[in-house]
């Protein structure tokens, strides 16, 4: 049974760079004013799952908070396949990108009320080559670029931005693809293929503006050239509409994905490796979230 005022905060104490100390003063300071009690857990990349797994069952928490980035709430997730809990998100990482799905505020006394609030949503979750995916898998030069970046000393936009130009000039792409969806099989040739969950990179590009993160599918995106006009629009528009000579679209509920030649693959912006083959499919698991009020009227009503 859960204990109605306890709060365990898991923490990554080195995602995006960022001192988490004032932080936690923060949190600390906030649940003390309202009588709950806390317990934190630092992850330090060894036997995280396997520990938290372990303090939940003793500690018996009413919500598990996450101050950290994707990798650390993708860890949460693994987690909590064995316990219903649900998960409230300080963004603390690099990108963020799942937070910027959710629509989450830039404060951060604003984003623990949410955290803390009983505004839940009921997520999908995506198996990629069985890991966990919360927003968007990709292959191509995106990936590429994920790459790049975490081999580099620049954190932050700035560091993906740096990183863009070099991989543009080294990159060879197209890269061609043979995509299986519901025993059809497709040729297809693209700088990228994206596996999307939701509608947003990290970096608040929009390359699924039809994507729902609860509506028990994903999408298999194919973006076959570099028009950026196009890329210019993801970025600045939340009503987009892509030009079909720029990219594909098909919902699904799983997807098998091979290539002769291995590709970068990224998962929620973590680089994963080069592969030749990739499965996509919708988790029988789901992830209870705290979100914004208005983003969860959003998504419930439409």
């Amino acid at each position: 049974m859960n204990v109605k005022n306890k709060i365990l905060l898991v923490v990554n104490p080195i995602s995006g760079n960022l001192e988490k100390g004032e932080l936690i003063d923060m949190i600390k300071e906030e649940l003390k004013a309202r009588d709950k009690k806390l317990k934190i857990y630092e992850t330090s990349g060894k036997d995280d799952i396997e520990n938290i797994g372990e303090l939940i069952d003793e500690e018996s928490p009413e919500r598990v908070l996450v101050a950290g980035g994707d990798g650390t709430i993708q860890l949460v997730a693994e987690v909590l396949k064995k316990h219903h809990l649900p998960i409230g998100i300080i963004p603390a990482g690099s990108a963020n990108g799942f937070a910027m799905n959710l629509k989450l505020p830039i404060k951060r006394i604003d984003q623990l009320e949410i955290a803390l609030s009983d505004n839940l949503l009921e997520t999908d979750t995506l198996l990629v080559n069985n890991k966990v995916c919360l927003h968007i898998a990709d292959l191509g030069i995106n990936a590429e670029l994920i790459k790049n970046y975490e081999n580099s000393k620049i954190r932050g936009k700035l560091g993906y931005f740096l990183q863009s130009i070099p991989t543009l000039i080294k990159c060879e792409y197209p890269f061609n693809f043979e995509i299986e969806i519901n025993n059809k099989y497709y040729q297809k040739k693209g700088i990228l293929l994206a596996i999307a969950n939701a509608s947003k990179f990290g970096t608040g590009a929009n390359i699924n503006p039809h994507g729902k993160i609860n509506d028990g599918k994903f999408e298999v995106l194919i973006f076959k050239n570099l028009d950026f006009i196009e890329i210019f629009k993801s970025l600045y528009s939340e009503e987009v509409d892509f030009d079909s000579n720029f990219v594909e679209d098909v919902s699904t509920t799983k997807v098998k994905i091979t290539s002769r030649t291995p590709v970068a693959l990224q998962i929620d912006g973590e680089f994963i490796g080069e592969v030749t083959e990739v499965h996509a499919e919708v988790s029988p698991k789901k992830l209870l979230i705290a979100v914004p009020q208005e983003y969860l009227e959003e998504v419930t009503n439409n």
